[in-house]
């Protein structure tokens, strides 16, 4: 007997979703998360809970239930629980991850077996996802486009009792749009090589008021998600951990934070890198400061100084009048550096300017790559094929040919090339390419095999900062048709501008799904910025926009070039 799913949380009920008190979504490691006094209610205001079993419910309704409630991790997803047997409620964990699939409505549940016959004292059901993405034990996020094996899941009952599911796999189940209203995405903090710049890793953890104690335990005894290991550095050592279940937060915003003594060994470097990195962690929770202690008695620790993205600075524009940023109707030129480009203005086809704006990369029209100063320009890389180049933090140009995507180089202002190894293995193509502004990981739009890839990596450097390699690869989401640009939207998303018949501008978050929004018509480049409305999309009439809210108001015309800077 097989039946499709043909549930779906209405819209008004899903926005009234609260999870009261639950768990955080890891539940190993050396402290159980746990709620403190004061710690900040991280939750809508209202509730709404699955339904428990139904007195006669047959398998497959059985199953529907423990899936739909997953909706409510309300004491450890205790309504799921109910829907199993007493031996499996005890055995199964929901921590192991969360499987995220398109629709309820899409799920196909397939019981095998008479189970009507009510003398039936056993069944199977299968369940056939269309998964769109999964979450793992360490609330990392990633998206899955390939096929997937059923669930299966045995029932028993006694002779005229009630169907329990005695076997079930581990993790949650929610459909793409439910997913969003039960877990939320937060950023551990970490620090590049240098210890200058934080570095986002995203993880989604179930709303709740325990989220301070798990953002806590992951950022002390948890490790970074594996593709950006190689590219930061946690000021936690292994001898440090939490010697308390829970993070007190007290009514001034205050985070206090009980380490082992082991703490007590350490230097001030350590212990300020370690409090600036865990303040920035736990401030979207409304964290004003955390206060370290050792047996409850307070530990002394400063903070470090560390460098933030630049505020945005205007749009860089090519005009007939020259090159600067647009301020109203006039073009205000950027330093020394506008004389050295204009020098080249006729030929200038892309341009990548420094976040102090001392340099700029440029591609001209031969294709070659070449580095702008207030007084030089210096040819770089002359091989064919090559794309927009990025300029990083540490004032490296990054260059690849489009065809030969592991031919990437970090090329420096003294214009000696630095080979990138282990460059986007398996990609038979690159159409764009940005490093972040922390220096510390780069995105891409690569081809591997028939797949247009939005992709991401760490930067390997050296102890001079010089890059020497990547990470490993990892798949962020894909895009259907040919991209006319990408780039960073803050710290933490991409945005990919697409040519199509209706063209779109699809917003990706580095670990979550994203999010396509329309774009103006005939796109032709786009400009990052330190938040969506800052993002500028240059049309092929000359014309740039804005987007204001929902829609795309035109701003400056007339240009030629719409410039992009570094780390954007």
């Amino acid at each position: 007997m097989t039946r499709m799913r043909a549930l779906a949380a209405g819209p008004v009920a899903a926005a009234m979703l609260l999870l009261a008190s639950c768990t955080g979504l890891p539940t190993t490691g050396p402290v159980s998360a746990g709620l403190a006094l004061g710690e900040k209610n991280d939750a809508p205001p209202f509730t709404e809970f699955a339904a428990r079993p139904a007195e006669g419910a047959g398998p497959q309704d059985i199953v529907e239930g423990f899936l739909d409630a997953g909706i409510t991790p309300l004491d450890n997803w205790g309504i799921a629980r109910e829907y199993l047997t007493p031996k499996m409620s005890d055995e199964w964990s929901p921590a192991v991850g969360v499987t995220i699939d398109t629709s309820s409505e899409s799920r196909s549940i397939t019981a095998v077996g008479d189970v009507d016959d009510k003398d039936a004292t056993s069944a199977d059901v299968s369940v056939q996802l269309s998964q769109v993405a999964n979450v793992d034990a360490t609330g990392a996020y990633a998206p899955d486009t390939g096929s997937t094996a059923p669930l299966t899941f045995h029932l028993t009952r006694k002779k005229g009792g009630e169907w329990r599911i005695s076997q079930a796999p581990d993790g949650i189940v929610l459909d793409a749009a439910n997913f969003p209203l039960v877990f939320r995405s937060y950023s551990l903090q970490y620090f590049d090589p240098s210890w200058t710049h934080l570095v986002p890793d995203a993880r989604w953890y179930p709303r709740g008021r325990s989220t301070a104690t798990t953002l806590t335990q992951q950022v002390v005894s948890g490790a970074p998600a594996p593709w950006l290991a190689p590219g930061v550095r946690n000021a936690f050592t292994d001898e440090v951990s939490l010697a308390r279940g829970a993070v007190v937060i007290d009514q001034s915003q205050v985070a206090e934070v009980d380490l082992t003594r082991s703490a007590l060994d350490l230097d001030a470097t350590t212990l300020a890198r370690m409090r600036t990195q865990l303040e920035a962690t736990l401030a979207p929770l409304g964290v004003a400061e955390v206060r370290f202690t050792v047996d409850q008695r307070p530990l002394d620790a400063s903070t470090v100084q560390v460098e933030q993205p630049a505020p945005d600075a205007g749009t860089l524009v090519l005009t007939k009048d020259g090159f600067g940023t647009a301020v109203g109707d006039q073009i205000v030129p950027v330093g020394d550096l506008s004389a050295q480009v204009n020098k080249n203005a006729a030929r200038l086809r892309a341009i990548d300017v420094a976040a102090d704006e001392s340099a700029g990369a440029m591609m001209l029209d031969d294709g070659h790559v070449y580095l702008a100063t207030s007084d030089n320009t210096a040819e770089l890389d002359a091989r064919a094929g090559l794309i927009a180049p990025s300029l990083d933090t540490w004032e490296y140009t990054w260059t690849v040919p489009r065809g030969t995507p592991g031919a990437l180089l970090a090329i420096g202002a003294d214009a000696v090339p630095h080979k990138i190894e282990r460059a986007w293995p398996g990609a038979s193509e690159i159409s764009a390419l940005r490093v972040s502004a922390d220096g510390a990981r780069v995105t891409a739009l690569v081809t591997v095999g028939s797949q247009r890839r939005i992709v991401v990596a760490a930067v390997i450097r050296n102890d001079k900062g010089v890059p020497t390699g990547l990470g490993e690869m990892h798949e962020l989401g894909r895009f259907p048709s040919t991209a006319l640009g990408l780039s960073w939207v803050g710290s933490d998303a991409v945005a990919i501008l697409t040519s199509a018949e209706e063209p779109h501008v699809l917003t990706q978050p580095i670990g979550g799904p994203a999010d396509s929004t329309s774009a103006p018509a005939g796109p032709r480049s786009i400009s990052g910025a330190r938040a969506v409305s800052g993002v500028r999309i240059l049309a092929t009439d000359g014309v740039v926009f804005a987007q204001r809210g929902s829609t795309w108001q035109a701003s400056i015309d007339g240009v030629l070039v719409l410039g992009t800077r570094s780390g954007q």
